[in-house]
Formats: C-alpha cells, sequence, structure tokens
C-alpha cells in the first residue's frame, strides 16, 4: 500500500463514518479538533483505522498522533512487509 492509498483510504473511511467532507480532512489538520472526538469517538477511529490498514495502534502510541499527517505516518511505517509497494 502506498502512501497516497493509505491516505485516500484513511481519508475515505472517515469522511463515511463522521459524515464530514473529505476536504477538511488536510495532513496538517488536528484529528480532534477536526471531527469533534471525544474518547470513545477516537477509540473507534482506531478500530476503523485498525481494521481498514491491517496494522496495530497500542493506546501507548495515540498520544503521539494528533494530526492526519501523524495517522497517515504512523500506518505507513507499520504496515506488515507484504503490504508494502
Amino acid at each position: 500500500m502506498t502512501r497516497e492509498e493509505i491516505i485516500k483510504s484513511i481519508n475515505q473511511e472517515i469522511a463515511d463514518e463522521y459524515g464530514v467532507d473529505a476536504s477538511v480532512i488536510n495532513p496538517d489538520a488536528v484529528i480532534f479538533d477536526t471531527l469533534n472526538l471525544d474518547s470513545l469517538s477516537l477509540v473507534d477511529l482506531v478500530g476503523i483505522v485498525q481494521f481498514k490498514c491491517k496494522v496495530l495502534i497500542p493506546s501507548a502510541e495515540l498520544k503521539s498522533i494528533k494530526t492526519f499527517s501523524d495517522l497517515y505516518d504512523y500506518v505507513e511505517s507499520h504496515l506488515p512487509d507484504n503490504n508494502k509497494q
């Protein structure tokens, strides 16, 4: 999965799940602010990303994921080797 595919996949899932226009999802945007998340919604978001991208995001790592770019970077760096292109 390329970075562009990661971004497209995550953004589409977020847009569908949270009913937001994909145009508000930009790499530098803060996830909590953009999606107006609470802690339970964050758990849902993590579950969606883990399922869609086949990566594990431990709760301890969530503190370092603030922006969408942070999320894309994390997913890209933790993809199983057989999914990287």
